[in-house]
């Protein structure tokens, strides 16, 4: 039987804290995830629920993009991927009751923890400008309301419409179709503030955003670098197709300031061997310090250029562009700055170059460890650089392989969610349509917030997500969005964006991934695109949580009609009868996309064409391969200071909170905690257990202060220190940015440690 919602918020005042585990999976993440859902579900809902998640006739698990293999096994999901699906299969039923019975202020006043254990939101509900609480709506009402400061704007872009990557392919097509033929591409997404630095240098360098490489490809490798990325509790799944490349005899170098269990020793909950040894996955561990990546990828390219035989000529003279420039670049690369920029030794560089020239078929992975920070897109640069050189993009079992985080981040890119459209999609979608899309380009996240927060926009609208708790400079943040005439919020679950609000705001409550969806043309099914480019169809099974929640294709649907009105010509009620008519438009718009409907009939869906991976072909401005030469960048410090990098645990994804505990760093009952190295620690007087405040210092000079934080003595990286967001996101400044992306800069925050206030 499932339990009850918690009635108040825990305490979190004294995390407790033990050694940190060496191995990741096994028989505790069964046990925890059957716990977990067995909460929230009850037992015959877990079956039903569980047994479907990822499987050919199932639903796409809501959390993270890692792709299935062809064959899938039985329990095709992670711990993590559990707990996302006991969340939102959830019993548990956030009514009009308890809105009545909680304030926005007392909501405000709860943790993201608390918030998200009430449950799933059974009816649309609405803020009147001046009320204290939410109250039951009508979707007739909550359209109005939309359409009234919609069309009380001064110009189209003074509204915002956000994307979360949980968004499926049907609805974000809809939601940039109604965006644009609304007057604006304001369009930011989730990719703003994770992956954008990656499509950057990647669109530059090799001329496809994505990732080039399949999961054959990572199961055939020679070696696989896993660089800024945690997988143990980020891409749980993505520890079997290591432990497959390991038994094809590949060599794995982790590059990280932290230690973390999923790369030391994978404990496949799947087999008897898993279950009882497991298999060590990291052949060297590369401690590096905060930042340190381009320095380190550099000077591995300045030896592979002076080691005789080690550069594919070949692939260098026929695919790429800019080659003598890189060398040069590359050629006055530094031992001692290298070395002081990555903190690691120089037998430990050789070590991992004599394994990177074994290698015949090289994979390089990497995640927000490297996106977020401000030189992230020389970086990946380098790294591309790094793969180039010995021909590795192109050729089965090697190739780029950027981690995505939510489960159709990259499938809303691919529909054109983005707020700088290429000429060639707005052609594509005006001809369609017979609309005129604008030109001129549109607020990405942290330009939205101050767009927000100076006035400049006035109309806030969610499609999923927790917009203020994945955001940085949280204060800066909070003020904008309440200076919004109106927020809104498409959700299945409470989170802290409802309670900090425009002067008006709605909750419209949607379908899960999990529930079945039935519309006036039948039942419908949504599709996803993984983070390796395969596009596959997603149905629920459960009789949805309340028959007052619309699907996220229905809302847009319905908000198109009622803001545009009977001057547009499109079929927006055909569009949310029958989901194939959106695959139709999708088929005619979208390359890759092509006779969508039929090959979306086939089990297990389609790859989407990617010219570098298939055929070696780069659709860059030099029809090449780029090489690029950017200076190498890293934080430096000054004295009494430490880099911060903000992280999640292994009880979250994203700033989804299930639990209080980071098992595999042995943190139990508490989240505001700071990891620092013993001689850090000593050295800045930090006791372990003491309580601290964490200031974090910038250019402009203000103080921004997260208080009470617990100091947990722990083996990163020197000079470096880690806490868990949301907590922390306090302490990005908003203008802190990676060039080029204008991503937060998230992993590398200059901090201070004063005594708790």
């Amino acid at each position: 039987m499932a339990s009850k919602p918690p009635a108040g918020d825990p305490v979190q005042d004294a995390p407790r804290v033990g050694p940190a585990q060496h191995s990741a999976a096994g028989l505790p993440a069964v046990a925890h995830s059957l716990r977990v859902a067995q909460q929230q579900m009850g037992l015959r809902r877990t079956a039903q629920t569980l047994l479907k998640v990822n499987q050919k006739d199932g639903f796409d698990c809501p959390g993270c993009a890692w792709p299935e293999g062809d064959k899938r096994h039985t329990a095709e999901f992670c711990e993590n991927g559990a707990k996302a699906v006991a969340e939102e299969a959830t019993l548990r039923r956030v009514t009009p009751d308890f809105f009545a019975a909680h304030p926005v202020s007392d909501l405000a006043g709860r943790s993201g923890y608390w918030l998200g254990q009430q449950g799933r939101i059974t009816q649309p509900v609405y803020l009147p400008e001046g009320a204290d609480r939410y109250e039951a709506v009508t979707w007739e009402r909550a359209f109005e309301i939309i359409a009234e400061e919609l069309g009380a704007l001064a110009s189209p872009d003074e509204a915002v419409f956000y994307t979360s990557g949980r968004t499926s392919n049907e609805a974000a097509f809809l939601l940039q179709l109604f965006a644009r033929e609304f007057g604006t591409n304001n369009l930011p997404d989730c990719s703003n503030m994770c992956h954008e630095s990656s499509g950057s240098a990647l669109t530059e360098t090799i001329g496809v955003g994505k990732g080039s490489v399949s999961l054959e490809d990572l199961h055939h490798a020679d070696l696989i670098i896993i660089a800024g990325q945690n997988p143990g509790t980020n891409h749980p799944r993505m520890l079997s197709a290591l432990e497959q490349a390991k038994s094809a005899g590949a060599k794995i170098i982790s590059v990280n300031p932290l230690p973390e269990a999923g790369l030391e020793r994978f404990k496949n909950p799947q087999t008897p061997h898993g279950m009882l040894k497991g298999t060590a996955l990291n052949d060297l561990f590369l401690q590096i310090r905060i930042g340190g990546d381009q320095a380190l990828f550099r000077l591995l390219n300045k030896l592979i250029l002076e080691t005789e035989g080690a550069v594919d000529e070949t692939f260098v003279a026929e695919h790429t562009h800019g080659y003598e420039e890189f060398a040069a670049a590359a050629a006055e690369a530094d031992w001692d700055e290298t070395l002081t920029a990555t903190g690691l030794d120089r037998a430990a560089v050789e070590e991992a170059l004599a394994m990177v020239l074994a290698s015949q078929r090289t994979v390089v992975c990497w995640a927000m460890g490297l996106t977020q920070h401000k030189h992230s897109v020389p970086t990946i640069r380098e790294v591309v650089n790094f793969l180039l050189l010995r021909g590795n993009i192109g050729r089965p079992g090697a190739g780029v392989c950027p981690v995505r985080g939510h489960s159709n981040v990259q499938g809303d890119r691919t529909m054109g969610i983005f707020e700088r459209p290429a000429p060639a999609f707005l052609d594509a979608l005006d001809k369609e349509f017979g609309i005129t899309s604008p030109r001129h380009h549109g607020y990405d996240v942290v330009r939205a917030i101050r767009a927000l927060r100076d006035g400049d926009a006035k109309v806030f609208l969610a499609m999923g997500g927790n917009f203020v708790a994945a955001t940085p400079d949280t204060d800066v943040t909070e003020a904008a969005m309440r200076n919004a005439r109106l927020t809104v919020h498409v959700s299945t679950k409470l989170n802290r964006s409802h309670a900090v609000t425009g002067a008006r705001a709605l909750i419209l409550p949607t379908l899960g991934r999990t529930d079945k969806d039935v519309q006036a043309g039948g039942k419908q099914f949504v599709t996803v695109e993984d983070s390796m480019s395969k596009v596959h169809a997603s149905r629920g099974n459960l009789t949805p949580a309340s028959p007052h929640l619309l699907s996220e294709p229905a809302i847009v649907a319905r908000l198109a009609r009622s803001v545009l009105g009977p001057g547009s010509t499109t079929p927006w009620e055909e569009f949310e009868k029958d989901y194939a008519t959106i695959r139709d438009r999708i088929s005619r718009v979208v390359p890759g996309f092509e006779n969508f409907n039929a090959r979306i009939a086939h089990p297990g869906g389609f790859t989407l064409p990617h010219g570098p991976r298939d055929s070696r072909r780069f659709p860059t401005t030099t029809g090449k391969a780029n090489f690029t030469a950017a200076p190498v960048e890293f934080p430096e410090l000054s004295e009494g200071r430490l880099l911060l990098q903000t992280l999640r645990s292994h009880d979250q994804y994203n700033t989804t909170i299930y639990g209080l505990d980071d098992r595999y760093r042995g943190i139990k009952g508490g989240r505001r905690v700071v990891l620092v190295h013993p001689d850090d620690a000593t050295a800045l007087g930090l006791a372990d257990g003491s309580y601290t405040d964490l200031v974090s210092e910038w250019k402009d000079g203000v103080e921004r202060r997260a208080p009470g934080f617990r100091v947990v003595h722990y083996p990163t990286a020197r000079g470096c220190a880690a806490a868990y967001y949301p907590e922390t996101n306090v302490l990005v400044p908003l203008d802190s940015t990676a060039d080029t992306s204008n991503t937060p800069a998230s992993k590398s925050v200059v901090v201070r440690f004063e005594p708790a206030s």
